[in-house]
């Protein structure tokens, strides 16, 4: 699933705590000759709230194993975001469907300034101090597609060293 990021590190989920964040619940309907068919679709984020984070989608007839079906789902592709004193690395764009993402660090004491879906998305992977804006779509699953997106893009300046092969002095000092 997360092929495309070379800095993305799977985790696997024994031995985390993780706390799981309801996104979003559709009731979804299939139209049949007998009439109509309904079901629920249900996107959860789970995070241990330092680093590691994970979003799943499950679909059942009725809300409770519906999410318990995206619960599992999450756990099954947990990645580890690199966070520097509580905020990100860097600014980073991201993008997924029609929806875009841009993520910011801010200053101790700034919060979680973010709506919706990315909200949901950095409180999960541990970040207290960051800005946010999302644009275009609002669509919960892409929203957290595209969030998730740019986090896996971050790199922080060890990651950043060790690609180049040079010191962490000369990243910052050029």
């Amino acid at each position: 699933m997360y092929q495309k990021y070379k800095s993305a590190e799977l985790v696997k989920p024994s031995g985390l705590d993780l706390k799981d964040r309801l996104v979003g619940v559709q009731r979804v309907t299939k139209v049949t000759k007998g009439g109509r068919a309904f079901g629920f679709s249900a996107i959860v984020v789970v995070g241990d709230e330092a680093g590691v984070v994970g979003h799943g989608l499950g679909k059942s007839k009725d809300v409770a194993s519906a999410i318990a079906k995206a619960v599992e789902d999450a756990k099954k592709n947990l990645v580890r975001i690199p966070i520097v004193k509580g905020t990100l690395p860097h600014e980073q764009k991201g993008k997924f469907g029609g929806a875009r993402v841009n993520i910011i660090p801010a200053a101790p004491g700034t919060g979680v300034i973010a709506g919706g879906a990315v909200r949901t998305v950095l409180e999960a992977v541990g970040v207290h101090d960051v800005l946010s804006k999302s644009q275009g779509s609002s669509n919960p699953h892409n929203v957290v597609k595209a969030t998730f997106d740019a986090l896996l893009q971050l790199r922080d300046a060890r990651t950043v060293a060790r690609d180049r092969g040079i010191s962490l002095e000369k990243v910052f000092k050029g």
